[in-house]
């Protein structure tokens, strides 16, 4: 549990938000909690988030940050394409309370303008590799397969961050442990990973 003394409050709930929702899922989030936690009345963190839906939507609108600076980086880097869609499985496990709630619209303040444009700018940059995957496709067909590709690593993600993949024994199976070289390998039969993302 985080001690909350002095600086940045609206921080402190923010990083403590993360820890329950990691812990015991979005559900559990409480802005009362969070103020009994950190030593503040139960008012303070109101003033910055409004309500546990306000919370939970700057959580979402910070993961979406995270994810679209890291692809945007790789697409900089005109890294395989391959290489986004591990980066989305590893943003994932490396930030599992963000995932939580980042595709959960029904715990998100559907008006807010900042959680629009962030997860506008996110998609942007997944739909940017339909040039990448399949040049001179049709664009349905390379939508298509960036629609699979995302699928592919969405589900990924989630059966690691819920346990199945461990508990079905994949890793024995494939012989990998490290979860980017999972994604990599189930990743590579969708035939994307010789194809470059395009730079910005």
């Amino acid at each position: 549990m985080s001690s909350y003394h002095h600086g940045d409050l609206r921080r402190a709930v923010l990083d403590r938000a993360l820890e329950v929702v990691a812990e015991q899922g979005p559900a559990a989030l409480s802005l009362r909690a969070i103020a009994a936690d950190l030593g503040v009345s139960h008012t303070a963190p109101r003033h910055h988030f409004g309500s546990n839906t306000g919370l939970l939507t700057a959580i979402a609108i910070e993961g979406f940050e995270i994810l679209r600076e890291r692809l945007a980086q790789l697409r900089d880097q005109r890294a395989p394409f391959l290489e986004l869609g591990v980066a989305y499985v590893e943003f994932a496990s490396a930030h599992p309370a963000h995932f939580a709630v980042m595709f959960q619209p029904t715990l998100l303040d559907p008006t807010d303008a900042t959680l629009e444009q962030a997860a506008d700018a996110t998609f942007a940059e997944l739909r940017a590799g339909v040039e990448a995957i399949a040049p001179g496709s049709s664009t349905q067909d390379a939508a298509a397969v960036v629609t699979a590709a995302w699928s592919l690593m969405h589900g990924l993600a989630t059966l690691e961050l819920t346990g199945n993949l461990e508990r079905s024994q994949i890793r024995r199976l494939l012989g990998l442990t490290d979860i980017a070289d999972i994604a990599r390998r189930a990743g590579s039969l969708l035939g994307a990973s010789s194809r470059s993302a395009p730079s910005s």
